[in-house]
């Protein structure tokens, strides 16, 4: 898509409003698969429209962020119980328990090492959780930090955000971590995504957008309107970034450039949540208000 053109954008519902679509993630299967933080529930959404749905127990589990694992199935965070959970295409469902209570997991990524990896932002840890359900988990070297949204780096570990310690973490596969502060203060970084180059990351309080390369270098992009509160990020090319503006009811892109474009959804208060590039190229982001939101670029 040319940097100055704007792009196509349709809703396709996948739920009721008071499901609350969260999460979202391209599975295997050509499908996106979303998370139903309210309703308790997975959900597939066809590229033609098609939505099944999948209950979880306990109801009030509160699926958060979904990514798709090495072994074919997607795996989800559930931070009103306090376990992993994953689930095949063909809706077969399984729940991991933490060993602590309160540990309110909430963002999971495919590791380099065939592992998922997660946050436990109410204990401050990294998890690990094979594919075999076996669970190791990592304490940070900041007290309440709240670890956010993780995502592999091309440097062959963990990065993710440290909502409120203002920073970004590092770990190693072997457990080991590095804290990187960010420049502003009060930045409140949540998304994070890798463009094989660096990792992007929102600033949900600060309402800028950052980079970070490995060496740990970082790079901040101010948004038009400081309080529009971006949330979630996807890296689509090296240099290159979408994301998701919950409280203006937009999606934008960084360029390689480093210009700043948004997008204006049908619905202002549609409160976009998560967002990832589907198998058709296009970007998805859910909508709190129960749908999805195609972008075509």
């Amino acid at each position: 898509m040319p940097e100055s053109a704007t792009p196509a954008v349709r809703e396709v519902p996948v739920s009721d409003a008071e499901a609350g679509p969260y999460g979202i993630a391209a599975g295997p299967d050509g499908a996106l698969w979303l998370t139903l933080v309210h309703g308790g529930r997975i959900a597939r959404l066809g590229l033609d429209g098609a939505v099944a749905e999948y209950p979880l127990q306990p109801a009030d589990c509160r699926p958060m962020v979904i990514t798709a694992g090495p072994d074919g199935a997607l795996w989800f965070t559930l931070g009103g119980a306090d376990a992993i959970g994953r689930i095949t295409p063909a809706g077969e469902t399984s729940l991991f328990r933490l060993p602590e209570a309160g540990s309110a997991p909430y963002g999971i990524t495919a590791g380099p090492d065939g592992a998922l990896w997660f946050t436990a932002s109410g204990t401050g840890r990294i998890g690990r959780i094979t594919t075999g359900g076996e669970i190791t988990e990592y304490p940070l070297p900041v007290p309440g930090a709240f670890p956010a949204v993780i995502a592999a780096g091309l440097d062959g570990a963990l990065w993710f955000t440290l909502n409120r310690a203002d920073a970004i973490g590092r770990m190693s596969t072997g457990g080991e971590a590095a804290v990187h502060p960010l420049p502003t203060p009060g930045a409140g970084p949540v998304g994070i995504a890798s463009d094989g180059e660096a990792l992007w990351f929102a600033e949900i309080l600060a309402g800028r957008i950052g980079r970070i390369t490995v060496d740990g270098a970082v790079e901040e992009f101010p948004l038009p309107d400081p309080e529009c509160r971006p949330h979630a990020v996807a890296a689509t090319a090296a240099g290159e970034c979408w994301f998701t503006a919950w409280a203006t009811g937009r999606v934008g892109r960084i360029t390689a450039g480093g210009e700043v474009a948004e997008y204006d959804l049908p619905a202002r208060d549609s409160e976009p949540h998560g967002i990832a590039v589907g198998s058709d190229g296009a970007l998805w982001a859910v909508l709190e208000t129960g749908a999805a939101a195609r972008v075509a670029r």
